[in-house]
């Protein structure tokens, strides 16, 4: 079987990006279009299908790094302000889109509410490690490779 790190990362959050958006688990609400992603982005995204997107990466990131939660995210998705004339800095991303969004994959069943020792978060369910794992699958048949013959080749 094949893990999401297996696989190019880009390759997985764009058919994942997909399935979400074939499969209704995410709804980009009517804002969306409107919506900048922070304070450090200038303008809203061009891609139409960004909500779609998001949730794929914040559900991979959840499956990597979880539990994680919101105000982890806003850093991981944050970005540089450009300031003008003054050094630039870095900003969080605004944290609505990214709590509707795991809102939407709770909801899912995806990913749920965790207290691993004192560490909240979400963390990765059942369902949203087997959709990551069936995708990665796809995509490592598609480029023709498994996983023993990747271990084999770096012998």
């Amino acid at each position: 079987m094949v893990s999401i790190y297996d696989v190019d990362p880009n390759l997985l959050i764009e058919q994942a990006s997909k399935e979400l958006k074939e499969k209704k688990i995410l709804s980009s609400p009517d804002w969306a279009a409107f919506a900048k992603t922070g304070v450090n982005a200038a303008r809203p995204p061009i891609d139409a299908d960004w909500w779609y997107t998001r949730g794929a990466a914040i559900l991979r990131k959840i499956d990597r790094l979880g539990p994680i939660g919101v105000n982890k995210l806003k850093v991981q998705y944050g970005g540089r302000k450009r300031r003008g004339t003054r050094p630039a800095e870095t900003r969080e991303a605004s944290g609505n889109h990214i709590r509707k969004i795991l809102q939407q994959l709770e909801k899912a069943g995806f990913v749920k509410k965790v207290d691993v020792k004192g560490h909240k978060g979400r963390a990765i369910a059942g369902p949203g490690r087997s959709f990551l794992t069936k995708i990665a699958d796809k995509i490592a048949k598609e480029k023709g490779f498994s996983v023993k013959t990747t271990l084999e080749s770096q012998e």
